[in-house]
């Protein structure tokens, strides 16, 4: 029997996960966006073309709540009478990067050995992704969800392919290492076979700036667990970047992933399916051990807290500035906390990380400071 790529890819990302932002959210305006393009890598940083920082150059401002848990993540079964609930919540800033290794996981929990209909709670990208693949599993599904696409967390997302703030480093015992690498290569893999126009996913090559030396058994380190998923990483000589006033740069290559294509493309999928969409938020556990679907997938993010009483769980509070979108710059940049993405819906400005914040209110003195930063950074570009 011949295999195609494509089932070879996903049974190569299936066994390494088996050997191993959908809370509160405002109303986002839905942008208009330009065509897709997916262009070469730079072959020097020397070409960058800076990016044009100015107030004038606005077009929104948004804010998202990150699902944060200092433990990590949870993918687990629980009981409630009859009714099975697996736990896939508290991604922090890695919701998008690790939506479908996770929801690899908690399906490999719960459907096997399973033959009646399923629920999923939530259409972020975690929501998502776990309804594919329990369709995949060749299950019926429901989605229940307090919002859609483009009304999620999922969708105040940078959302490059890279997990930060999932957990407290020192919080992380070997069996949540285990689970989150399995969740990192799968979707890793995953989304490779996803790359192109349809569902707005692309290589992008990242500049990474510090002061400081690296940290190589952190997630970007030469030690890192995800080594494998930085293709090109390598440490720049000043003499090979135009940046100026740092003393360590770091490339690497890796997936954007653009929510206001990529989700509404996911959603179709669902329904494609054949899985039904029910806008209705679940309140209580009672009410949810009346759903005629004994199989639950509680993917609710900042939701859990409330409807699980998980009291571990908080919002880490993002604000992005996007401006015009510029096409020929096709980059992204790490400095001082703060980021720059390339994407077709704009450029994207961002870097706030406010724990225990659950404002969804833009703060103009912290979008005066992130367009101040970004301006200095981009107008002190040299020649090399």
């Amino acid at each position: 029997m011949q295999v195609s790529r494509r089932q070879f890819l996903l049974h190569a990302a299936s066994i390494s996960a088996t050997g191993m932002l959908a809370g509160c959210v405002r109303h986002a305006p839905q942008p208009i966006l330009h065509p897709f393009i997916n262009p070469a890598l730079p072959d020097s940083a020397c070409s960058l073309p800076a990016v044009h920082v100015a107030a004038e150059r606005e077009i929104r401002t948004v804010v998202g709540l990150r699902p944060y848990r200092p433990s990590g993540f949870v993918v687990k079964p629980e009981k409630f009478g009859d009714t099975l609930v697996v736990h896939n919540y508290g991604h922090g800033g890695g919701g998008v990067t690790l939506s479908w290794g996770t929801a690899r996981l908690a399906v490999d929990l719960g459907a096997p050995g399973y033959t009646g209909p399923v629920a999923v709670l939530g259409s972020g990208a975690v929501g998502l992704a776990t309804a594919r693949l329990v369709q995949e599993a060749g299950l019926a599904v429901t989605i229940y969800t307090k919002a859609l696409p483009p009304n999620t967390t999922s969708n105040i997302a940078g959302a490059q392919w890279f997990p930060v703030t999932v957990s407290d480093p020192e919080r992380r015992t070997p069996e949540f290492n285990r689970q989150f690498l399995a969740a990192a290569q799968y979707a890793y893999t995953r989304y490779q076979i996803m790359i192109g126009p349809r569902y707005g996913i692309r290589w992008m090559r990242n500049y990474y700036l510090n002061n400081e030396a690296w940290n190589e058994t952190g997630y970007n380190g030469l030690q890192s667990p995800l080594r494998a998923m930085m293709p090109e990483l390598r440490d720049l000589t000043p003499q090979e970047y135009p940046f100026t006033g740092y003393k360590y740069v770091r490339q690497y290559d890796t997936m954007i992933v653009e929510p206001p294509v990529y989700l509404p493309a996911m959603l179709d999928d669902v329904r494609r399916a054949g899985g039904v969409i029910r806008v209705q938020e679940i309140h209580d556990i009672s009410q949810l051990q009346q759903l005629p679907e004994k199989l639950v997938f509680n993917c609710t993010g900042l939701g859990a807290r409330d409807l699980f009483h998980d009291e571990e769980l908080q919002p880490i509070r993002g604000q992005l500035t996007f401006l015009l979108p510029q096409p020929e710059v096709q980059y992204a940049t790490i400095f001082d906390g703060l980021y720059m993405f390339s994407r077709s819906d704009g450029i994207v400005l961002g870097g706030t990380h406010d724990l225990g914040n659950w404002s969804l209110d833009p703060d103009a003195t912290q979008k005066a400071n992130i367009l101040a930063s970004h301006q200095r950074f981009f107008s002190s570009f040299r020649s090399c």
